[in-house]
């Protein structure tokens, strides 16, 4: 378990399809904190959505974009952090995200994230005609990384993002509770 002497950032995990930016919103709204979608920081400062930073730079491209964002959310205000799946491929990240973060590994199963993700054509590693052999290729990939950097797993399961917000929010109330910073004791308070 992780102890709160960690920099305070909730960090969401998981693969591809769990529920890490719809259930972000929802606890940092109800935590009255900054939402931070990596994907999204990413494409902000790229100019680009993620199909074309692989078309043009690669997965290799991406992922030099995905570790600077991460390391640039992590050394801010505290906030409530969606990644996406990949961010923990890289050692130095998963480093960072343990040192900076209680870490919440949403977990899901191979035919929840098909469902969910039946329409969606955005995710490039995923656009071939196989969606389901990559999707358990990745799963054995990441599985190992996913499970060293968390604090808390999380079945997001099938269901309202709404309820699975507020299932999480109850078990985070008792792990995660974001600190004020510490007073200074020679602060006059007249």
């Amino acid at each position: 378990m992780a102890t709160m002497t960690r920099a305070p950032h909730l960090v969401l995990i998981g693969p591809m399809g769990a529920g890490k930016s719809a259930l972000g919103r929802r606890l940092a709204q109800a935590r009255g904190l900054p939402f931070v979608d990596l994907d999204r920081e990413i494409e902000r400062r790229a100019g680009a959505d993620i199909p074309a930073i692989f078309a043009h730079e690669g997965e290799a491209g991406f992922r030099r974009r995905e570790r600077e964002a991460l390391v640039d959310a992590l050394a801010g205000p505290t906030c409530v952090l969606a990644t996406g799946g990949g961010a923990i491929l890289d050692a130095g990240s998963r480093a960072r995200i343990r040192e900076r973060g209680f870490v919440v590994h949403l977990d899901i199963d191979i035919d929840q994230q098909l469902a969910r993700l039946a329409r969606d054509r955005s995710r490039p590693l995923i656009a071939g005609d196989d969606r389901e052999a990559v999707l358990r290729r990745l799963a054995v990939e990441r599985a190992p990384l996913y499970a060293e950097v968390a604090d808390l797993v999380f079945a997001t399961g099938s269901g309202d993002p709404a309820d699975a917000a507020a299932r999480l929010a109850q078990r985070l109330d008792t792990l995660w509770p974001p600190r004020s910073p510490p007073s200074d004791p020679s602060a006059d308070p007249t």
